[in-house]
């Protein structure tokens, strides 16, 4: 049988195949209810090949993704994919080359198997739950920086409004990639120090990057400084920090209780 990590890759790269049909083509889009952001036709027939193709490989892994109805099948489920067709459908949309496509799968709760997917780039992350972090199959390491004033931070400038600290907010150096995955993958490859949303996050938005990033070297929690797990019946976690451990154990300490 082919391996989960094979599987979530050969399903990366067909997905990279549809996106690249629609990407700077004007897809048709659609506003999601409850200002849930857009979705496009790209999104949703990613959406479709991949829930064929996985289940069809995995019938009894659970299955959670951003465009499909949730229901409470998957929470029965030792295993579970959790999937993002297209995380960055803004850059998507704006035809930027950042979108991505975020693969994983987790086993009670861990996610044992990870792919992120940039077509337009033609980066490939990926890691399994014991194995090396790769970009492109080649290993990768996180920062390992200690300071926190100064460290490269990817995150949304409300990251940093003064209510979220205790005391004055940090000195971070402010970058942006509106993929969540992808931030967390740059994380992975040390080209940021730190990844930080301090807002309840989605699990398809951050369950690959998440491993992807922590088989790096880096500490990946979320924000009031717990492991992450996933496949919970509401399927979101209470934001998201990936960094050096030094930094990571520094940031969770000064940010204001929830």
């Amino acid at each position: 049988m082919v391996a989960d990590i094979d599987l979530l890759i050969d399903a990366a790269y067909a997905s990279g195949e549809i996106a690249k049909k629609y990407w700077k083509k004007t897809p048709e889009v659609w506003e999601k209810s409850g200002g849930a952001g857009p979705v496009t036709e790209a999104d949703l027939a990613i959406d479709r090949m991949l829930k064929s193709e996985l289940m069809h490989a995995r019938p009894n892994y659970g299955w959670l993704s951003e465009e499909t109805e949730d229901t409470t099948d998957r929470l029965h489920c030792e295993h579970v994919f959790i999937i993002d067709p297209i995380d960055g459908t803004r850059a998507f949309i704006e035809g930027s080359p950042t979108f991505s496509h975020s693969l994983a799968i987790a086993k009670n709760g861990v996610v044992t198997a990870a792919a992120v997917y940039l077509p337009a780039l033609d980066r490939l992350y990926c890691a399994t739950k014991h194995g090396n972090a790769t970009l492109n199959r080649d290993k990768i390491d996180a920062s390992t920086r200690s300071k926190i004033d100064g460290a490269t931070t990817l995150a949304a400038k409300t990251n940093f409004s003064a209510h979220l600290w205790q005391g004055p907010v940090p000195q971070f150096d402010h970058h942006f990639r509106s993929s969540l995955a992808y931030r967390l993958c740059l994380i992975a490859h040390g080209r940021f120090d730190v990844m930080l949303t301090l807002r309840d996050t989605w699990e398809w938005d951050v369950a690959a990057g998440s491993l992807i990033a922590e088989r790096a070297g880096a500490c990946v929690t979320d924000q009031i400084g717990q492991r992450a797990l996933f496949n919970n019946p509401r399927p979101m976690l209470h934001g998201m920090v990936a960094a050096p451990p030094e930094i990571h154990a520094g940031i969770i300490s000064r940010l204001a209780p929830r």
